[in-house]
């Protein structure tokens, strides 16, 4: 069986991030699968999915992280070639990864005590984000 959702987050750009993990848990208990897996795909080149301990401090740790791999103020080619502002975007999209794939056990979502499911919004403007939601097994 397989069950699919579309997910939307209006974000304001620069480094806003959103917890998903509620959104995604609802969608694997309206799918009624049992066993399984759940897809998380974000819909662009200059957000990324991954996870974390969603609170203040670890969020602005890896926002620091970030900035030291990827600076916004750096040289890109992308930036050149485009007239764009955003080369840092693409590039921390690139090294953390759009979709992410997480176990469902029990009709439940499958995660650490302390991992949440997250949206990063890196790009240099608000953007309205469509983040699809696959959830696949029996």
């Amino acid at each position: 069986m397989v069950r699919q959702e579309t997910i939307r987050v209006a974000t304001r750009g620069e480094g806003d991030t959103h917890d998903l993990t509620e959104r995604v848990a609802r969608v694997i208990a309206s799918s009624g699968i049992v066993t399984g897996v759940v897809n998380v795909a974000g819909k662009g080149s200059t957000l990324a999915i991954t996870t974390i301990e969603y609170e203040p401090g670890a969020v602005a740790d890896l926002q620091r992280a970030l900035e030291t791999i990827a600076p916004r103020n750096d040289d890109y080619a992308h930036n050149a070639r485009w007239g764009d502002h955003n080369g840092y975007a693409h590039l921390r999209s690139a090294l953390l990864g759009t979709t992410e794939t997480f176990p469902v056990r029990e009709g439940r979502l499958c995660l650490g005590t302390w991992q949440q499911i997250i949206l990063c919004e890196f790009d240099d403007r608000p953007r309205q984000r469509e983040i699809t939601v696959t959830v696949v097994g029996q």
